[in-house]
């Protein structure tokens, strides 16, 4: 029986950049067992941000997992509801609310400094005391990342524009508020953060300790709940997710796959590497697919992080498709794995683009070389003519017995 797995490298995909002599991230960084998958595999390209959406995870995420985000995708808020726990009722809007960092008017860090979670947990509480009523409800998450539910409004409050705050580091957050019907709620809440923030014993703590203090919260990617059928009616698989972000982890939920919690997993540069190849080894004896999802890459295209970026992608490269790799040689059961950013986050941009990326289907149970392809890099698969328009579509290939 064939086992799938999926490797996702957030934001891996690059443009040229000078510092390199023209080249990308991806094409410098020492990747020996991305490379061979590439060598030995099917290589091609893919765009998984359709037109007309924002190029975030969420949407090309839900792409990745066989679910068409023209169809499917509402928001990035409710994904996060969904990893949290909490059931948004049919009038219901969730809002991702970022802790960030704002300085002489301008965003200053969308990430208050990679606050920690217990920290935020007591902000974000407080905030629900201060702000929150029958309408308004704030619910904690992980490190800068929670939600706001807001109740009553219908869909005008869905369909406000609302920035990411990692569009915007270095500019003045008052050019970028919300807009829209129902935006004055939206922006109310946004500003009246601001002195309880300021006064609050954790971020006087912060600013003694010079980190960044979560001086604002930022609301944005809002929407209802989707209504998705699950995994294992439409592709006849069981499956789990390995990841540290909570958008991933509720879109697990929405589609029936188990979400497995990996100690030591941050999402940050800092995560358990070879903790995902040890947990997505063992997972693969029990379910037929699993999904693993490392952020890092991503974390330091938005922080314009090169040295970071390369790490990422060699920690990525070594510390988990090494081992999986070497672990599926010696399996007797075929394997195929698919390789692949969800979309590029290039360092000159410090943001998401809608970009095809590339990607590897590797098959353990093919023998002989691929398409010519020396490496997994742009540069390299630019030799594939294989162009999939529509990333939903990639799973389907994935997983064809062709």
């Amino acid at each position: 029986m064939t086992k799938y797995l999926v490797l996702i490298g957030d934001g891996m995909a690059d443009l040229p950049i000078k510092e390199l002599k023209g080249k990308t991230p991806l094409e410098v960084a020492n990747t020996p067992n991305m490379d061979f998958l590439a060598q030995n595999g099917a290589c091609g390209w893919v765009r998984n941000v359709p037109p007309g959406l924002t190029p975030g995870s969420d949407v090309a995420a839900m792409s990745i997992f066989g679910y068409d985000p023209a169809k499917y995708y509402t928001g990035r808020g409710p994904l996060e509801a969904a990893s949290l726990g909490v059931k948004l009722g049919k009038d219901d809007v969730a809002f991702r609310c970022n802790l960030v960092t704002v300085k002489d008017g301008k965003m200053a860090d969308f990430t208050s400094g990679h606050i920690s979670t217990e920290e935020a947990a007591k902000i974000i509480n407080d905030l629900d005391r201060r702000l929150g009523n029958q309408h308004v409800r704030f619910v904690p998450g992980l490190s800068y990342r929670h939600l706001v539910v807001i109740s009553g409004m219908g869909p005008r409050i869905a369909d406000l524009y609302c920035t990411p705050p990692h569009d915007i580091t270095g500019e003045r957050v008052e050019d970028h508020l919300p807009s829209g019907e129902g935006a004055d709620l939206v922006k109310y809440l946004m500003k009246e953060s601001i002195m309880p923030l300021l006064e609050h014993p954790v971020n006087i703590k912060r600013m003694r300790n010079g980190k960044n203090p979560a001086s604002m919260i930022w609301l944005w990617g809002q929407g209802a709940s989707p209504r998705m059928e699950p995994y294992r009616k439409i592709y006849k698989k069981s499956g789990a997710v390995i990841t540290a972000v909570h958008l991933l982890k509720g879109l697990a939920s929405l589609l029936g796959l188990r979400s497995i919690d990996v100690p030591g997993a941050t999402g940050f540069l800092d995560t358990n590497y070879k903790g995902k190849a040890v947990y997505a080894l063992k997972a693969l004896k029990k379910y037929d697919i699993v999904f693993v999802h490392v952020e890092a890459p991503d974390e330091a295209g938005h922080m314009g992080d090169l040295k970071g970026k390369m790490k990422a992608i060699e920690d990525f490269d070594k510390k988990v498709v090494g081992p999986i790799i070497s672990k599926m040689r010696n399996e007797e059961c075929g394997v195929r794995i698919l390789l692949l950013p969800d979309h590029p986050t290039p360092i000159s941009k410090m943001t998401h683009t809608s970009d095809p990326v590339p990607f590897v289907i590797y098959d353990s149970k093919i023998k002989g070389k691929g398409q010519g392809v020396k490496g997994f890099c742009e540069k390299e698969i630019a030799k594939s003519k294989l162009i999939i328009d529509h990333g939903h579509r990639l799973m389907g290939k994935l997983l064809s017995k062709a």
